[in-house]
């Protein structure tokens, strides 16, 4: 039953995170707020990484709460988590309090944890046959989240750059994105 309930929670909780920049609900700051936000942390273009963010958050937190293809749904959220980290808190330190990065590395341990014990017999993966759980799914998918994160961290460095080097490009955003909008 505790699989049952944290597979719910941390799954719910990522999909109402990812609704927040897809489409504002629960005080989200929607496509345009959260693309504000991704322009500032130097993911471009800002609105196209906070829809596709929301829609990983969206789909693998729907994933995870339903149990359905567990460890890939792993891989999406912990390298959402791993991007948050490295884009927006590392530099404030590990405590969350100070905007750190320990709440976003919790996220990503409860999920490891979730993909290495699967997601239980009231899960998609149970009706289906599916078993893909243990330490070895836990590394694999650990592995691809970081891996997809390093790649989207370069994909937006370097659109960045070229729209800094392009005539006509867009002016750097604001520096006052709220903090609601964060990866």
């Amino acid at each position: 039953m505790g699989r049952l309930i944290a597979r719910v929670a941390v799954g719910l909780l990522f999909a109402g995170h990812g609704v927040q920049k897809v489409f504002g609900w629960f005080g989200g700051p929607g496509p345009e707020g959260a693309g504000q936000m991704m322009d500032s942390i130097g993911l471009r273009p800002g609105r196209r990484n906070a829809m596709l963010s929301g829609a990983v958050e969206t789909a693998g937190g729907a994933m995870l709460a339903a149990g359905f293809l567990t460890p890939v749904a792993g891989a999406a959220l912990t390298g959402n988590m791993v991007t948050a980290i490295e884009t927006v808190h590392r530099s404030s330190g590990f405590w969350n309090q100070n905007g750190g990065y320990e709440f976003p590395l919790t996220l990503i341990a409860a999920v490891a944890a979730i993909v290495d014990g699967g997601p239980g017999p009231l899960s998609l993966d149970e009706a289906l046959g599916i078993d893909a759980s243990g330490s070895t799914w836990a590394l694999l998918s650990l592995a691809t989240g970081v891996a997809g994160s390093a790649l989207v961290i370069e994909a937006g460095k370097r659109t960045a750059g070229a729209q800094q080097t392009s005539p006509g490009a867009a002016p750097e955003p604001a520096a006052d994105v709220p903090a609601a909008a964060h990866a």
